[in-house]
């Protein structure tokens, strides 16, 4: 992809290919090292005297594979939103004035990435899904104030188009 770029996109997509790699690689492993372990378990503690759990090989690395991918792109929050605020799509008050909403769509989202119906999975997707969200508010604040280069947009963002103005 690098050779069809002008040098100033080179410029302006490698501070969000270096992050968004080391959002993804931190969501993995949390979602590997804190998420994992109470799936695991709550995927095999059907067991009891009459009844062994033993899960397949196939169904470890399934539910291993889909948390990774899960949490990883989860964690690409504050990168995306980063970069809708820099094409002026949403702005730190447009985040701010929608939380709400970002909550009741986080809880949503939690309950439909999480590969087991348990509610304590799901919390522990949706709690980091806030709290991407508030640190997402954050960097649009300390980030997205400039532009991307050669973007030419009208400066006011999604929030007007949505607020009539």
């Amino acid at each position: 992809m690098a050779p069809g770029l002008y040098k100033h996109e080179k410029q302006a997509l490698l501070p969000f290919t270096v992050l968004s790699t080391l959002c993804f690689a931190g969501g993995a492993s949390f979602g590997y090292l804190v998420v994992f372990p109470p799936a695991f378990r709550f995927l095999v503690g059907y067991s009891n005297d009459f009844l062994v759990s033993l899960p397949a090989v196939s169904e470890y690395f399934s539910l291993a594979l889909r948390l990774l991918i899960a949490f990883g792109v989860i964690f690409e929050m504050p990168v995306v939103m980063v970069f809708l605020a820099k094409m002026g799509v949403v702005s730190r008050a447009f985040l701010h004035r929608h939380r709400k909403y970002a909550i009741l769509i986080n809880f949503i989202v939690a309950a439909i990435l999480t590969p087991t119906p348990d509610v304590v999975n799901q919390l522990m997707m949706a709690a980091p899904l806030m709290v991407l969200y508030e640190v997402s508010i954050v960097a649009v604040w300390l980030f997205g104030r400039k532009g991307l280069a050669g973007f030419q947009g009208d400066g006011k963002g999604l929030e007007a188009n949505l607020d009539g103005e």
